[in-house]
């Protein structure tokens, strides 16, 4: 069971973070995407990877979940950010990664594995570059280097990601189920009232449209890290399903080719998400790749 805990004041912001398992174990931070929240982690999933021996960390990233909302920050001009003007832009992955940082400092933690999934993935490479000292190991999920000839969405995945704003609590939970059945493994597909259940848990939790809107210009841009990822020195595996609508797969072999060292595990029929038939596969990297450090 998760534990809640008060948020912590990092870079002028509060971040919300929850902990499950033995605070004896090793620490293992979890990092979501754009839009997301902690609760995005099934709650199963994370109990396993906690009984197999970690102390999981969950994070609302900024601007997203109970952590500090940055709507005096504006409305990012999304169109004017693709044209190559970046004036707009909210904040840096340097800056979520730094709010990661500050996290782990603040719990006392000297080394975590980081473990990230889409814009989380992204923030964890991001954290290996800037933070190394607090790093065991890395895990990259469904996620790419920031090169943007790799992990290009399909136009049918990026346009359901960024449809504009639910009006009501009704129309964001049908587009979040549309939305994540959109992207999600077609070899595992989740059930319409599951889709329905996590759009709606969210939605209650928060809705933050203008805090995704903010997320998706850091991500838009960012950087190439390929090459400070040359210099990665931590275990590190990277996770990605062939069949990725949102982050194609190139964009996971890219990373995995950037680290030196790094192992690469794909799946077939696998989506952006993270379907419970593959559970014991992907526990089983994230231990194994930890277990390197």
């Amino acid at each position: 069971m998760l534990c809640a805990v008060p948020s912590v004041r990092v870079n002028a912001l509060d971040i919300h973070y929850e902990t499950l398992g033995d605070p004896a174990d090793p620490p293992m931070l979890l990092i979501m995407g754009i839009g997301a929240q902690l609760i995005d982690w099934p709650d199963e999933f994370c109990q396993q990877l906690a009984d197999r021996g970690f102390y999981l960390i969950l994070m609302d990233n900024r601007d997203a979940g109970l952590s500090t909302s940055l709507d005096d920050l504006g409305v990012p001009d999304l169109p004017a950010i693709l044209g190559g003007d970046p004036s707009t832009v909210a904040y840096s992955f340097a800056d979520m990664a730094a709010d990661a940082a500050g996290l782990l400092k603040a719990l006392g933690v000297a080394r975590a594995h980081i473990v990230g999934a889409s814009m989380g993935g992204m923030i964890a490479q991001q954290f290996v570059i800037d933070h190394p000292d607090l790093t065991a190991s890395l895990c990259s999920i469904m996620s790419t280097t920031g090169d943007r000839s790799v992990g290009r969405p399909t136009p049918e995945a990026a346009a359901a990601i960024t449809r504009p704003a639910a009006r009501t609590r009704e129309e964001a939970i049908a587009a979040g189920a549309a939305a994540s059945r959109m992207i999600g493994s077609p070899a595992y597909p989740a059930s319409e009232p599951e889709l329905r259940r996590r759009a709606a848990a969210k939605y209650d939790r928060s809705f933050r449209p203008a805090g995704s809107a903010r997320q998706l210009s850091a991500l838009l841009a960012s950087a190439d890290r390929t090459a400070p990822l040359h210099e990665v020195t931590a275990p590190t595996v990277v996770i990605h399903g062939e069949a990725d609508p949102l982050v194609d797969v190139s964009g996971g072999r890219a990373t995995a080719g950037a680290v030196p060292g790094a192992s690469l595990v794909t799946f077939p029929g696998m989506g952006h998400d993270l379907p419970r038939a593959l559970w014991p596969q992907l526990i089983g990297a994230i231990v194994g790749n930890a277990a390197r450090a």
